[in-house]
């Protein structure tokens, strides 16, 4: 489970900007206050990872990427390419990390708790600027194991925190000028190092983390009456849900059920995701079909009430087609994993918002799926404080933050919610002033009475 992001100088967060990431964790906040930014430099590392480029610091985007941010220009703060943006990221472990001096056949360091930390500015580089890094580390517990950059254009391993020396190896060492991507040691140090071997073991540790973390978009696509399906077995649901019905029937075909505890029957992806279009007040059925036996072309077919017809996806409210590829991913991805929403709550009405927050419980208390979404919601945000009243979720199991455009930089203020679901520091009149319209429509009536209308 990722535990934490920190940012320096990314987009509209200055310095010193950190989020401590829960199982459900909700960034709230008025438009262009930098809940996005947040989102979009987890997605930043995401693809850098997959990048098959390892001379790229960062992949910033373009075709076929989560997001696109241009350049380095582009997403430092205030777009002042001579500052240091920087980017942590920290997650626990499904099993102790350990770090061994090979040298000495001792352990160092030993923890759940890992960490990742990267520095990148613009460099001179010859005769022109390039983006390089400054500095690259990996956590482990206390203990900090990285590259630093030095003049010349070369690079030194460093440790923090740990009795542990990098040993040379015998032989003139080469000189380490660059590192793979922004998070990569390269081949040399390894060469020139007899005992950096578990460092490779870091880095897979981050892609493996990386790789997940899954990503539904805010705009979804357009309902289809018939969908083609020739076999196809995707990882996700796509940027924009586009590949909620493949999903759907690859589960189908591997016979892929949930798990409802001992002794309660499994039921399969596609009934469960109907059982919550139900229990969202959505659809009374719901199920895919082959428009003709053997076919590879599919319906999506539903039924509003147990008395109405069945009929095709797009002939029913929009609603159901927006919310169909987050229910869908928050029980197809691999247990433990992290997805990542952007307003799950587009297009429903507000009892089916409030119990969007009933699903990411779920989601975490069945498959321990961590939810980190960006939502407008005060349905939403009201049926969470009341789990946690009703004890269905504890708050530490939940993390609130408020964003708001400040002075020059986005500010995040972590919200205080306590035993009973209160907040204590939630700002006011962010979802409307309700008492001031009902005044203000009551004044006008008396108003319009008066003047006899």
């Amino acid at each position: 489970m990722l535990t934490r992001l920190h940012l320096e100088n990314f987009k509209p967060w200055k310095d010193a900007q950190s989020i401590a990431l829960r199982p459900i964790t909700g960034l709230f906040g008025a438009n262009s206050s930098g809940k996005s930014s947040l989102i979009q430099a987890l997605l930043l590392l995401k693809q850098t990872a997959e990048s098959a480029d390892r001379r790229l610091v960062f992949h910033f985007g373009g075709m076929g990427t989560y997001v696109d941010l241009g350049d380095f220009a582009s997403i430092v703060h205030k777009h002042e390419t001579g500052s240091a943006l920087g980017i942590s990221l920290d997650w626990k472990a499904e099993r102790p990390f350990e770090v061994k001096d090979t040298n000495q056949n001792r352990k160092v360091a030993r923890s759940e708790d890992i960490g990742f930390r990267v520095v990148s500015r613009m460099n001179a580089h010859g005769p022109r600027e390039q983006l390089t890094v400054d500095r690259m580390s990996y956590r482990v517990g206390d203990a900090v194991f990285g590259m630093r950059r030095a003049p010349g254009n070369r690079y030194t391993p460093f440790t923090e925190g740990v009795d542990f020396q990098f040993t040379r190896s015998r032989g003139r060492p080469w000189d380490i000028s660059s590192l793979v991507k922004c998070y990569g040691f390269p081949d040399t140090l390894r060469a020139n190092y007899q005992n950096a071997g578990f460092l490779t073991d870091l880095e897979f540790a981050l892609e493996q983390r990386l790789e997940r973390v899954y990503y539904l978009g805010p705009l979804r696509a357009h309902p289809k009456r018939t969908y083609t399906w020739a076999g196809a077995q995707p990882i996700d649901m796509g940027e924009a849900g586009e590949s909620v019905i493949d999903a759907l029937l690859a589960a189908r075909q591997r016979n892929e059920k949930i798990s409802l505890g001992k002794g309660i029957r499994r039921p399969t992806l596609e009934q469960y995701v109907a059982q919550w279009l139900q229990k969202l007040e959505l659809i009374h059925d719901f199920r895919v079909a082959p428009v003709a036996e053997g076919s590879r072309l599919f319906e999506v077919k539903v039924r509003k009430s147990p008395q109405a017809a069945e009929v095709l996806i797009p002939d029913v409210g929009f609603g159901v087609s927006q919310i169909l590829p987050a229910l869908v991913l928050c029980f197809y991805v691999p247990e433990g994993s992290t997805v990542i929403l952007e307003q799950p709550e587009i297009h429903l009405h507000p009892t089916a918002q409030a119990g969007l927050a009933d699903v990411f419980i779920d989601a975490w208390r069945k498959r321990k799926v961590q939810i980190l979404l960006e939502s407008h919601s005060e349905h939403l945000l009201r049926r969470l404080q009341r789990r946690i009243a009703e004890k269905d979720i504890s708050q530490e199991e939940v993390g609130l933050f408020f964003c708001s455009p400040g002075d020059g930089a986005s500010r995040l203020d972590a919200l205080t919610v306590d035993l009973f679901g209160n907040i204590a520091n939630w700002p006011q009149d962010f979802f409307g002033d309700q008492f001031g319209e009902i005044a203000a429509m009551s004044e006008a009536a008396l108003q319009r009475r008066q003047d006899g209308q």
